[in-house]
């Protein structure tokens, strides 16, 4: 099964476990950078929980997943239509100030994340903000049928070098589910460097 099935098949069980997490905590960082009305990608919505929080603080979203029935669940919570769109077939036009990837890089193979950042940024205007998570650490695994990359400092760093993304900053935070406490975070802020 590939990850994308497993989404299909488990939307609303997925749904109904992150949809009411509070990630309040990592909007700020992120909208710190943006001016009001600035176009936001949520790249890999998921229950589209942070589409739903960006566009009550007025930013235009568009919102993208590969799983067509979790796209699905999040349109009818968002009240938009969400595309269901893998990262590969974005249109790579400057058009966004900012991109939201909570969660969700973190499904792309280690050795294709530089070509996935690539076409992320191609999407960005200059000076715009990024936003990724990844599980801390340096691995790649397979769980309950959906594939993981794991990402530390030094890899994010890696895999950004052919692109003009430029780390802001990192931080490492605990996940804010129940009983997941243990599980670790890095969170980065990346900005699109200005040619």
């Amino acid at each position: 099964m590939s990850t994308i099935e497993f989404y299909d098949q488990h939307s609303q069980d997925f749904f109904e476990s992150t949809v009411n997490a509070d990630m309040s905590e990592l909007y700020q960082p992120f909208v710190h950078h943006l001016s009001s009305g600035s176009c936001i990608l949520d790249a890999g919505c998921g229950s589209g929980r942070d589409s739903k929080v960006f566009i009550g603080l007025g930013y235009n979203v568009t919102a993208i997943d590969a799983s067509a029935q979790l796209a699905k669940a999040a349109s009818k919570y968002i009240g938009q239509s969400v595309s269901v769109c893998q990262f590969e077939q974005l249109e790579q036009q400057p058009r966004f100030a900012g991109i939201w990837a909570c969660a969700s890089l973190l499904h792309v193979a280690a050795t294709d994340l530089p070509n996935t950042f690539a076409i992320l940024a191609n999407t960005l205007v200059d000076g715009g903000v990024f936003y990724c998570s990844f599980k801390y650490g340096d691995q790649e695994r397979s769980h309950n049928g959906r594939f993981f990359t794991d990402a530390d400092e030094s890899r994010l760093q890696q895999w950004l070098q052919q692109t003009n993304l430029v780390i802001n900053q990192t931080w490492v935070t605990a996940d804010v589910r129940p009983d997941r406490e243990n599980e670790k975070w890095l969170n980065a802020i990346l900005i699109k460097a200005i040619k």
